[in-house]
């Protein structure tokens, strides 16, 4: 499974923060506007301020603020920020020394193409999609479903998609599946 760090995760809450309240913003501040901890705050604005995504600024009235507006900012970049390059295998981009069976594996090299097609996926996307208000955000995109036809069972019927309003009934296929998993929504709980 695919799957971004914490410290990345929260990268991207505590920018939509500072995008949110706007000027300057010490790391209290929004480790108490975001309820992550302060130490996880202030390590990801070191990381983020590395990358220039925010600017730090000292003095009395020091604190954060954004290196540049969220829509000028691609989720890519955050991600490379906090968890470095974006990479599904350890030998991309001709990389050598990084596993015992390089000099004969049959798919070197092969990996690249799907490495580029993420970091261009995710390069698309802007931190200003990330933190628009839900409702605008769900009204900008289709429903996953749209012009979705749905396929016929093996008896040739066929059934509206499961998410279409209504019920339809279960196909006995005569094959289990394993039940399935509960939704998992995304959490921000303070950092260990």
């Amino acid at each position: 499974m695919l799957r971004l760090s914490k410290l990345t995760d929260y990268a991207v809450v505590v920018l939509a923060r500072l995008e949110a309240e706007g000027g300057v913003q010490t790391a209290p501040g929004l480790a108490t506007a975001t309820g992550i901890a302060e130490p996880t705050v202030a390590k990801v604005l070191k990381a983020l301020g590395h990358a220039g995504l925010v600017e730090g600024l000292r003095g009395a009235r020091g604190g954060y603020r954004l290196g540049r507006p969220l829509c000028a900012i691609p989720l890519s970049d955050v991600i490379c920020a906090i968890d470095g390059p974006i990479a599904l295998t350890a030998c991309v981009d001709g990389a050598s020394g990084c596993c015992e069976t390089e000099t004969i594996c049959p798919v070197r090299g092969r990996w690249d193409p799907v490495n580029e097609a993420i970091r261009a996926a995710l390069s698309a996307i802007s931190m200003a999609e990330l933190a628009a208000p839900r409702t605008a955000a769900r009204q900008k995109s289709p429903p996953a479903d749209a012009g979705r036809k749905s396929p016929p069972d093996e008896a040739g019927r066929k059934f509206p998609p499961a998410d279409a309003g209504r019920k339809s009934p279960p196909v006995d296929t005569g094959r289990k599946s394993p039940p399935a998993s509960p939704a998992r929504l995304p959490a921000h709980p303070p950092a260990e």
